[in-house]
């Protein structure tokens, strides 16, 4: 089931399956957010719940016993239910089911809510313990972004911008996707931006980076100025990706809370960097927005 949004000139469409946001277009039409072509990668905005990237051997642990979980957890890949919508915003459901409780052993409501704003959207998330114990669990998002935005433009055109300078390495991933314990690799040295590079994804896969001075980060053609921004107040890692080993048209923006199993890790999910956990009956909400430059 799809839905509709509209505001001031700005439209979007909003995808029960996975609970996302898949298309947002301006006033002139202008489309934003990636269509999913196969012939690159099919995703477009997924939710990524109740983990982040890899664990690893496919496993984690809940107080020792073993549960398995394929990349990102499970609430891409299955229905929403609404809840309540008006002309520029629906809210979506996703509670347990066998299904969920055999991969995740908690009861839970996890609420996306995705709003467009004067001059982009918001995307709010509320996760729920209902259960009788705590509840451990990490959240994100994968907005792809088509870039080059515009024909006639190249992905090289584009640069990565931040609300500071800052001096910060990128995590490094191993060859199965798990975070390097001890590996990084530095990627801004006192400056607030890095312009994008197909080479540098090639070799990297995904840039990861952690506890930034910035709460927002823009992606943005170096001539025109013309682009999106991310703010990510209160999410501890923010993360870009693109398909390498081919002429991809989109990047993502990721703002995550928690991340790929590290390489020497016990799998406790307890134990997992920047991993949230819920006392009974407590909520956590997170926010992000994005705003068209």
């Amino acid at each position: 089931m799809q839905f509709t949004l509209s505001h001031h000139g700005l439209r979007a469409a909003v995808d029960s399956h996975g609970g996302e946001l898949v298309s947002l277009r301006d006033a002139a039409g202008t489309e934003y957010i990636w269509n999913g072509d196969p012939a690159f990668w099919p995703g477009r905005n997924p939710l990524l719940f109740p983990i982040v990237g890899n664990l690893k051997d496919g496993q984690v642990l809940f107080h020792g016993q073993p549960y398995e979980m394929s990349r990102h957890g499970f609430a891409r890949d299955l229905d929403f239910s609404p809840v309540e919508r008006d002309d520029r915003h629906v809210v979506l459901e996703l509670r347990e089911s066998p299904e969920t409780l055999s991969r995740y052993p908690f009861p839970f409501s996890l609420r996306v809510c995705h709003t467009l704003t004067e001059d982009g959207f918001s995307t709010a998330f509320r996760v729920e313990n209902t259960g009788s114990a705590p509840m451990p669990f990490c959240i994100g998002a994968h907005t792809a972004f088509r870039c080059p935005l515009h024909k006639g433009e190249r992905f090289e055109d584009y640069q990565i911008v931040f609300d500071r300078p800052e001096q910060a390495d990128t995590v490094l991933l191993t060859p199965e996707g798990l975070v390097s314990h001890d590996g990084r690799e530095p990627l801004l040295n006192g400056t607030d931006r890095f312009p994008l590079d197909r080479a540098v994804f090639g070799r990297l896969d995904t840039i990861i980076l952690e506890n930034l001075r910035s709460t927002g980060v823009s992606l943005l053609h170096r001539e025109t100025g013309h682009g999106v921004r991310l703010d990510f107040t209160g999410f501890p890692m923010v993360a870009f990706w693109t398909k390498s080993g081919c002429e991809a048209p989109f990047i993502c923006l990721e703002p995550w809370h928690g991340c790929a199993a590290a390489d020497n890790e016990d799998g406790e999910f307890f134990h997992k960097r920047h991993c949230i956990t819920l006392a009974p009956w407590e909520i956590r909400d997170l926010r992000y927005t994005i705003a068209l430059m």
